[in-house]
């Protein structure tokens, strides 16, 4: 019966229908009675020319119902079909890897077994595929088969790439995602995204094994390594590792924010800062460190914290080899070997070499003075004031005069208070350990005997250094106490007693 199915005599197929069982054994025989009339191709079947008169007439019967595309017979349709849907049904039996095309798993298990079919005639170079040969062939006849875009004068390789880059233009996305229903320009874009529902990262690093969810990942990613930064601003020659990062910095340049917010209308040349800043509105900190529970509204800012526990500091200062856990802090330190004040006040003129500084320093303009004391309600403009206020409330004051022992609740005020040792009276009464029993000078010892003395009595214990009086020995302490408390240039090692000082002092 001709509805039955068949097993051939020669290789043992089982062939669906009976009838189709004729065909079949032509492909043994090698008989190919159906001729075309137009070029005299011959094939097996009546179906396979009807099919085969279509590419002569330019007939495509079969249309994709997803992209519109058309076909000239419904197995194209059905193998174009996979594109849209992911589907993969040949798979590698060696490394597992899925393919849409059997082709293409041929073209793949070609690269197992390190067979390369196909040789140049010229050369006898091998290629494992005919793609490959054809373009190999070119460098010998000279010819270039390009093919020019009509929009942006693009030239492609093919016919085949430059349909997939028109649509850069005309933001066609016909692949789309059945599980987030996002779309997708091109078929291996969307292989990529489901690997973010499925987790997978088959392409790892392999410099510190991060893995990622494609090879174009993996190539971006290993610029971190290289510290290859191919894309360059025509405008200021700032390059950059990713050519998404570069079309964000362009936008400063002309000033473009077409990201803004929907709370407070603050515009952003990048979708992901505007990302980052929507969390300040919701209080969203989605990323946890596994160390104390802290919690960070970006995945950038908890690998800076992370820091703090592993003590890391992988950015390094070429000019005095400090160590800073941020590229930022880098480039703020490095500012102190420069003397770069690039953050100017509108209202004085005045730089300053910090941003954070340059709005303190507004406050004073306007007058504002955000930050409240919870026990008096004084305001001040900074938080670094306000923290010092605070220390006015605590009774415990931590830094004590080694010269007359007052106590002060900040190294700040015991700084200034030093200074008025510089210039003490001889008349002055002196304070001793026995004056003060509770207290005592560590290291640096006075005479039982008078104020003032002949002899080089008054010993300095630290450096062994005598004096005739009180009054030179204390002074010669307060240089002891500048070097404990100072703050010192890290270019020149010149010593300052104030901070403020220390940031004015040029480098």
């Amino acid at each position: 019966m001709p509805g039955r199915p068949a097993d051939c005599p020669v290789c043992g197929k089982t062939i669906s229908r009976s009838g189709n069982l004729i065909e079949h054994l032509r492909t043994h025989t090698g008989e190919k009675p159906f001729e075309c009339a137009v070029c005299s191709k011959t094939f097996v079947s009546a179906a396979r020319l009807r099919a085969h008169l279509r590419t002569h007439t330019g007939e495509r019967p079969y249309e994709c119902t997803a992209c519109g595309k058309k076909f000239s017979q419904t197995e194209h349709l059905r193998v174009h079909l996979r594109t849209h849907t992911g589907e993969r049904p040949f798979e590698c039996n060696v490394c597992r890897k899925k393919f849409t095309f059997r082709s293409n798993l041929q073209s793949h298990l070609r690269m197992h077994r390190g067979e390369k079919p196909f040789r140049c005639s010229v050369c006898n170079k091998k290629f494992a595929q005919s793609a490959q040969l054809r373009a190999h062939f070119r460098t010998h006849t000279g010819e270039k088969r390009l093919e020019e875009c009509t929009v942006c004068s693009k030239k492609c390789s093919s016919g085949a790439s430059l349909k997939l880059h028109l649509r850069t233009h005309t933001g066609e996305k016909p692949f789309e995602c059945n599980l987030c229903d996002k779309k997708f320009a091109y078929s291996s874009s969307l292989r990529s995204h489901l690997r973010v529902h499925t987790g997978e990262r088959p392409f790892a690093c392999t410099v510190c094994d991060k893995k990622c969810h494609s090879s174009g990942s993996l190539k971006v990613h290993l610029r971190i390594h290289t510290g290859e930064k191919p894309f360059q601003c025509k405008l200021c020659d700032k390059k950059f590792a990713h050519s998404s990062s570069l079309r964000v910095h362009l936008r400063n340049h002309i000033g473009e924010k077409p990201f803004a917010c929907t709370v407070c209308d603050k515009k952003f040349a990048g979708s992901g800062n505007l990302k980052l800043h929507i969390r300040i509105h919701t209080g969203e900190k989605p990323f946890e460190c596994t160390v104390c529970n802290k919690k960070c509204q970006s995945s950038g800012s908890l690998k800076v914290h992370l820091r703090t526990h592993t003590g890391e500091k992988p950015f390094q200062c070429t000019a005095c080899d400090k160590k800073c856990a941020t590229n930022n802090q880098l480039e703020t330190h490095y500012r102190m070997h420069t003397g770069e004040k690039p953050f100017e006040c509108a209202e004085c003129n005045k730089k300053f070499a910090q941003r954070s500084n340059l709005r303190t320093h507004m406050r004073t303009h306007s007058g504002q003075k955000n930050f409240e004391c919870n026990l008096c309600n004084k305001t001040f403009a900074s938080t670094s004031q306000l923290n010092v206020h605070l220390k006015s409330h605590v009774a415990e004051k931590a830094f004590e005069c080694a010269v007359c022992f007052k106590a002060f609740a900040t190294s700040g005020n015991l700084r200034a208070h030093l200074k008025t040792h510089r210039t003490l009276d001889m008349r002055e009464p002196v304070l001793t350990p026995e004056d003060n029993p509770s207290k005592s000078l560590p290291h640096k010892t006075l005479p039982e005997s008078g104020i003032c003395s002949d002899e080089k009595t008054f010993k300095c214990t630290e450096c062994n250094k005598t004096y005739t009086s009180e009054k030179s020995l204390r002074t010669h302490l307060f240089l002891h106490l500048e070097e404990a408390l100072g703050f010192q240039c890290t270019v020149c090692n010149k010593k300052y007693t104030r901070k403020s000082a220390l940031q004015e002092h040029p480098r």
